[in-house]
């Protein structure tokens, strides 16, 4: 099938009538049940990605799927069938003087391009939140993964094609480059594109396509010990905050620590030490460690270890010595994506809230919750670092948009 097959199709399925709300349920929920039924079919399938990726790549934690992942993937979707129904909601209604009655309500985006690398459970998240909108969704998924997308898209149209649904609202496009830049040039047919990827990804997906882009940028992580904070809350928040699961995109990259609070550094490493992260510290942090962390997991940074998205075990440490210089270097090195401050003064809170500019603000809590799910979303499509239509995580609300109802009784207008 030619690619602009693929894209008339997905048209002609946006312009059928939306699903009744307990049809999209319904699926949502079979689609859920027959995930976990078919948990020894996805891993199968997905064992042939992972023999074609080495174990050394940041993707491969992000490519792997596991029997508990594929039970938190299945239970995201009926998360997803449960939240209330977007569309139709009313934004916005008033009389006019001239007795005109105007309503603004939410619609579906329409057909929405979704573009992402080795990541299967996108595949599911995607459908799931599209199917609820009422939006038409094509994804294009990295090669890398493409056995795992593949036996997850053959679930998903069987459960479609019990239910006598049209299939072409979900599409899966050949995982060529080729596919990928026939995306990029659907205008007339895709009304959005998300990429969710590295940031080479991203910044392709900007520079050369001719759909309008919502970016979903890379995760450069920050978070800031101030002088006031808590040790005992500041020992698992950075822990959990880098080793959680490094590959995602909340990870933390870089801590920042005030000066006054370096002699904790040692107590705040131990954990990172028997994880095996391998930190890189400014001379003063350095000096700090150095004899009571791991030689060879220690090393002095350099200038280019700021403003890294590591997606593994390794981390970034710098000295300040005011929140003033933490807000400075987080302002040059952010991707504006979750930030982060360990405090107990008010003030300083107060002021890193409203300074730092980032999707998500944290104040003595682990940026790993940076997640649709966790945010009481059900799933996302991505974390938006724009500031146009969505910010952070991307939920029901985000895939919509809204259309003006406009309801009279013979007015016309007179100027």
């Amino acid at each position: 099938m030619s690619y602009q097959l693929y894209f008339e199709k997905a048209l002609a399925a946006s312009h059928e009538a939306i699903l009744p709300e307990q049809l999209i349920a319904s699926v949502l929920n079979d689609v859920a049940e027959a995930v976990i039924e078919q948990t020894d079919f996805l891993l199968q399938e997905n064992q042939r990605d992972l023999e074609r990726m080495d174990k050394a790549d940041p993707r491969y934690d992000r490519l792997k799927l596991t029997a508990e992942r594929i039970s938190g993937i299945a239970a995201d979707v009926r998360n997803v069938a449960s939240l209330p129904h977007p569309l139709d909601k009313v934004l916005l209604e008033k009389k006019l003087p001239n007795k005109l009655d105007i309503k603004k309500i939410s619609v579906p985006l329409g057909v929405v391009g979704v573009i992402y690398e080795a990541r299967p459970n996108v595949t599911l998240d995607v459908f799931a939140l599209c199917f609820k909108t009422g939006n038409i969704c094509i994804l294009k998924g990295g090669s890398d993964a493409d056995y795992s997308n593949r036996a997850i898209m053959s679930i998903v149209h069987a459960v479609l094609n019990k239910h006598h649904i049209n299939t072409d609202k979900v599409t899966l496009l050949p995982a060529d480059r080729q596919a990928t830049d026939a995306l990029l040039n659907a205008v007339g047919y895709v009304d959005v594109l998300i990429p969710r990827g590295s940031q080479s990804l991203i910044d392709h997906v900007r520079s050369n396509s001719k759909v309008p882009v919502i970016e979903t940028g890379a995760g450069i992580v920050h978070t800031y010990l101030d002088e006031t904070g808590d040790l005992h809350k500041a020992i698992p928040i950075i822990d959990n905050a880098k080793t959680r699961r490094v590959s995602v995109c909340n990870a933390l990259d870089c801590l920042l620590i005030n000066s006054k609070r370096l002699g904790d550094l040692i107590h705040i490493a131990e954990p990172l030490a028997k994880k095996g992260v391998v930190l890189y510290a400014d001379k003063r942090a350095f000096e700090t460690l150095d004899g009571h962390y791991p030689a060879e997991l220690l090393n002095e940074a350099q200038s280019s270890h700021f403003g890294t998205e590591f997606l593994s075990m390794k981390m970034a440490i710098k000295t300040v010595d005011t929140l003033e210089e933490a807000l400075q270097h987080i302002a040059q090195y952010s991707s504006k994506h979750s930030e982060a401050i360990i405090s107990e003064d008010e003030l300083n809170i107060e002021t890193f809230l409203n300074r730092v500019d980032a999707a998500a603000v944290y104040v003595n809590t682990s940026t790993a919750f940076t997640d649709g799910a966790q945010f009481g979303l059900g799933a996302e499509i991505g974390i938006s670092t724009q500031k146009l239509h969505a910010r952070g995580p991307m939920g029901l609300e985000e895939l919509t948009s809204y259309k003006w109802i406009v309801k009279g009784t013979g007015q016309i207008r007179q100027s």
